[in-house]
């Protein structure tokens, strides 16, 4: 039986990142990955590619607007072919490159499906046969897979999750996607700007509905301006594949029964925790709908026993939180000083055009918790490099304590956003007021300086608008 300091189940970012950092604090490593490639759902079927995909849309987007800019272009073709081509290439390189990262860092890969069979024993089955793993530490990182909808089967050619639309053979002329949070409207924003008619369907009463109110009412303004065709309020009944592809059949707001026919049917309505069948059951870890509780350091209540990334309860599922929760997991088990992961603070970004990006509390959630709050907006139309760069849509929101000024959240959109939210994270986690950063100085021009007229905002002193 092989011996280790510690044992990682899966190769994502909370699962790479913390086995590296493991590799660099002298921790003897080992990470277990069903799959061949490493890198996770992030870097092989989900945030990576996604986004490859939406600055080719970005660059071809330039492309159909070159006039607004002084240029003659004419005959732009896609090569879609090509396009994928690319994608899997920037995959490639990036699994290649945490291979290379694995053996600089000492930390060794077993492949198969990983089963917790005793404290701090795994059992890795690949083709039959079994690898018997030890280890003084575990981290769970499995990751999630896609959800589907009561009775919608997702067949990977005509029904797809965001896994199978990343490959698909051609760009199709008519598109209908379910689900309007992160997932759903990226995809919506990338192929609407390849030219597919695309319809969302939404049963939330508002597109990206986890984002400020007034964030996703100007989003879906912008969106349907563009030519996306939006539905809130649609509750799905049924997906039913016919000769043109498929027909989606849903109640709308008012009650009434609507269908929609497309080439493909994208559903986009949330993930789940792949927490079934690894052994979890012959531990002491708490579970609620297949994800784990942990406490401030990633622990389960089984001793010895860490999870991180999608399948923690409460925590939102995104690459970076599950990568600092992980380097926070390795640091506990390696004995160092570290603070706990704050849940509150983890930056939310949609690469959407335009982008939406914000971290901390949205204005109802700080009403709702008895905060008296003062509110700063700031319109990118007031931004000279907005302006340069025709992308002078949307805006920046703060919310902040009314008598100190402390801020308690920010919210974007619009160029740029998922960008300049870096600002807003450093002052969350430095909790600074809305002064200090009125006295940090903005570069000009730049869109960045627009979040230093969003502060000034909330006291009333915005320079620009």
């Amino acid at each position: 039986m092989a011996k280790y300091d510690l044992a990682i189940v899966g190769s994502g970012p909370g699962g790479y990142q913390a086995a590296i950092r493991a590799g660099q604090y002298g921790l003897k490593t080992v990470v277990i990955e069903k799959d061949g490639p490493v890198g996770g759902t992030c870097l092989l079927v989900g945030c990576i590619p996604t986004k490859v995909l939406l600055h080719h849309a970005e660059i071809y987007d330039h492309f159909l607007r070159a006039a607004e800019f002084g240029f003659e272009v004419k005959d732009v073709k896609i090569n879609w072919a090509d396009i994928l081509a690319r994608k899997d290439k920037i995959i490639l390189k990036h699994s290649k490159g945490i291979e290379f990262l694995f053996k600089k860092n000492k930390v060794e890969r077993v492949q198969g499906f990983a089963r917790i069979t005793g404290p701090g024993r795994l059992s890795v089955e690949k083709d039959g046969k079994s690898t018997e793993i030890e280890a003084t530490d575990i981290i769970l990182a499995p990751g999630s897979e896609a959800r589907t909808l009561p009775g919608v089967e997702i067949d990977g050619k005509t029904v797809v999750s965001n896994r199978e639309i990343l490959s698909l053979p051609a760009i199709p002329k008519t598109m209908v996607v379910v689900g309007a949070g992160a997932v759903g409207s990226e995809f919506a924003s990338i192929f609407h700007t390849f030219g597919t008619d695309v319809t969302v369907l939404e049963m939330l009463p508002r597109m990206v509905p986890l984002e400020d109110e007034e964030i996703s009412a100007e989003f879906e303004k912008l969106i349907k301006k563009k030519g996306v065709k939006v539905q809130t309020g649609a509750k799905v009944e049924s997906v039913k594949k016919d000769a043109k592809g498929a027909t989606v059949t849903y109640l709308d707001k008012t009650g009434n029964r609507q269908s929609v026919g497309a080439e493909k049917v994208l559903i986009g309505v949330g993930r789940k925790p792949c927490t079934e069948g690894i052994g979890l059951e012959k531990t002491k870890a708490r579970l609620e709908r297949g994800f784990v509780h942990t406490g401030p350091y990633m622990e389960t209540d089984e001793p010895h026993l860490y999870a991180i990334g999608d399948i923690v309860a409460g925590m939102p599922l995104l690459a970076h939180a599950a990568s600092m929760e992980g380097m926070t997991a390795v640091a506990k088990i390696a004995g160092k000083n570290v603070p706990p992961v704050n849940r509150k603070l983890v930056p939310s970004c949609t690469y959407t055009e335009p982008q939406i990006a914000s971290i901390g509390m949205t204005e109802k959630q700080a009403r709702d918790a008895g905060l008296a709050v003062k509110i700063g907006k700031f319109p990118f139309l007031g931004n000279s490099k907005a302006t340069i760069l025709g992308a002078h849509d949307g805006f920046i929101k703060v919310v902040a304590e009314d008598k100190y000024g402390e801020i308690l959240g920010v919210h974007i959109v619009g160029p740029f956003a998922t960008e300049i939210i870096a600002e807003a994270v450093t002052a969350l986690q430095l909790e600074a007021t809305v002064d200090d950063m009125m006295a940090m100085m903005h570069a000009h021009p730049t869109v960045w300086e627009a979040m230093g007229d969003a502060f000034a905002a909330v006291r009333s002193l915005s320079i620009n608008a």
